[in-house]
């Protein structure tokens, strides 16, 4: 049986093993592919997997063997789940593996806008904190986030993970979300509509998944509601921010600054707006890439391949 990854220097640049794939068949990984290669890197292939690899309706009807395609991530818009179903291709993803890594990442972010690390320790070893008159020296103003609201939106598994960690910080927690469910032990914590977290809330932290009604939820008219000292973190989906009104927002100081992990377009434009904003930290979609996240995905990926030969697949995406 053929097995090929397209994509498989995204998620293992070399620190993981592909072993237990090899083990299933015969196996060629590829550190990246463009669209075009697609159809004859995959030709013959029973199994694909791909990451950000674009696998189009035109694509699968060149590949008439393939019958499986695991995608290494929680987000699948690069499949045509439709195409495939039509063709009798099972598609899967792996919608769990970085809850940790990513609610980490929201205050590595977060800490960030608060203290500045990286500013202040630039400048000790440039000398500026031996040079100063003064032995209390800062560059920027200093945050602490105990006694501060924490509006969550979207309370899914990162979100909650994102909650825990800020009442261990002392900080109240608000959150949003569709689906409720249990709602969490913590002082103070309760419900609230979108309109509510904006306004209430310090730090506004994203965590919903892209529908039609929360595309461009975070633009020109929502950022009004909210607190010109408050900060936002986006590390879900770009496009739930409208990054001109963003970026327009913090350059005229409505709000404090923001934190994203991700951007409308990835790789950004160099002419997006956000990427000169004050007070605007951009990181390069990596919440997700710790190695333990990256172990615990491609874990998971075998564990999809393996119930989709014994019959049973599981984690299955439907058109």
């Amino acid at each position: 049986m053929k097995i090929v990854v397209l994509d498989g220097y995204c998620v293992n640049p070399g620190d993981l093993s592909w072993d237990a794939l090899r083990r299933l068949g015969e196996v060629e990984v590829f550190d990246r592919t463009a669209e075009r290669e697609v159809a004859g890197r995959a030709a013959g292939a029973a199994i694909a997997l791909t990451n950000k690899t674009p696998l189009t309706a035109a694509t699968l009807r060149e590949l008439p063997e393939l019958r499986y395609i695991g995608v290494l991530a929680t987000g699948y818009n690069v499949v045509d789940v439709e195409a495939a179903r039509q063709q009798g291709i099972v598609v899967s993803n792996i919608p769990t593996y970085g809850t940790a890594s990513v609610a980490q990442f929201v205050f590595a972010l977060l800490l960030e806008l608060c203290h500045n690390v990286r500013l202040h320790a630039d400048a000790v070893r440039a000398g500026e904190w031996s040079r100063s008159a003064d032995w209390s020296f800062w560059k920027s103003p200093l945050m602490e986030l105990a006694g501060k609201t924490m509006g969550i939106v979207g309370f899914g598994r990162i979100g909650r993970q994102t909650a825990r960690i800020a009442d261990a910080m002392g900080m109240r927690v608000i959150a949003n979300d569709t689906y409720r469910g249990e709602a969490p032990a913590y002082p103070a914590f309760r419900w609230a509509t979108v309109e509510e977290v904006l306004r209430e809330s310090d730090v506004v932290s994203l965590h919903s998944p892209l529908f039609p009604a929360t595309l461009g939820m975070i633009n020109a008219r929502s950022i009004e509601l909210m607190k010109p000292t408050a900060f936002l973190i986006n590390t879900s989906r770009g496009p739930l921010v409208v990054d001109a009104d963003l970026a327009d927002a913090l350059n005229a100081g409505r709000i404090a600054g923001a934190g994203l992990d991700v951007l409308s377009v990835e790789p950004p434009a160099e002419s997006n707006p956000l990427l000169a904003a004050k007070n605007c930290l951009v990181t390069p979609h990596i919440a997700w890439a710790t190695k333990e996240a990256r172990s615990r995905l491609m874990d998971a990926a075998m564990e999809n391949i393996a119930a989709f030969l014994s019959g049973k697949p599981r984690n299955m995406l439907l058109s």
